[in-house]
């Protein structure tokens, strides 16, 4: 009986398993060659799968870009930012230590291929109204994570009362965006780690004295 229930259990997850293999494919694809330069014959070698299931779970390619930054992409920003900052008892220093400490956390790869989401957004947001609310409400989540950290570490006395964490957050974030990107533009990431230094001491010189 355990038997025939397990079974049945494997059968129903197995397509929400195709659907994130293709997910995972795509965004691998996306990130390294634009969505435009995104080939399906490529993400259907890398899967195994044929044209039958992909077109199952997704009916053209905006479909599958779409879901890629619905899920996968603003699954990335919960994983690295939500829960990590969510979880920290001293949210200010733990966004400092990851800023410090992104070309380590990211590798390599964050320097020659940037940040997944500004990529995106500067590749599709002008042409794809679609591809600009989904990835402007990964901004906002991402914006948000960190305003609330910023209000937490503000709260417990370690970041000035004075400063407006709303507009600290889209200070941070647009200076973590520049960052990424004037690296992977010189393909270098020690400018990346230059560049995050000096955020650092920004918001160390913001914690109450």
């Amino acid at each position: 009986m355990n038997t025939v229930i397990e079974s049945k259990h494997r059968l129903e997850r197995k397509p929400d398993k195709t659907r994130r293999l293709i997910l995972e494919a795509a965004y691998q694809e996306i990130y390294h060659h634009g969505y435009q330069g995104m080939r399906l014959d490529v993400v259907l070698s890398a899967t195994g799968l044929t044209k039958g299931a992909l077109y199952h779970h997704f009916p053209n390619k905006q479909a599958l870009g779409y879901a890629v930054v619905d899920e996968v992409i603003y699954g990335l920003v919960q994983q690295l930012w939500t829960q990590p900052l969510a979880a920290s008892e001293e949210p200010l220093g733990t966004l400092i230590h990851f800023i410090g400490h992104i070309g380590e956390i990211f590798g390599p790869d964050i320097a020659t291929y940037g940040c997944p989401v500004n990529n995106l957004a500067q590749e599709m947001s002008p042409i794809d109204e679609g591809f600009r609310i989904r990835l402007d409400q990964v901004y906002l989540k991402w914006r948000g994570d960190i305003q609330q950290a910023l209000e937490r570490a503000q709260r417990s006395g370690d970041l000035r009362g004075d400063l407006n964490c709303g507009h600290l957050a889209n200070f941070v974030l647009a200076s973590i965006s520049g960052c990424i990107g004037a690296a992977k533009n010189a393909q270098s990431l020690e400018q990346l780690q230059n560049c995050g230094a000096m955020l650092v001491d920004y918001l160390q010189s913001l914690r109450t004295p």
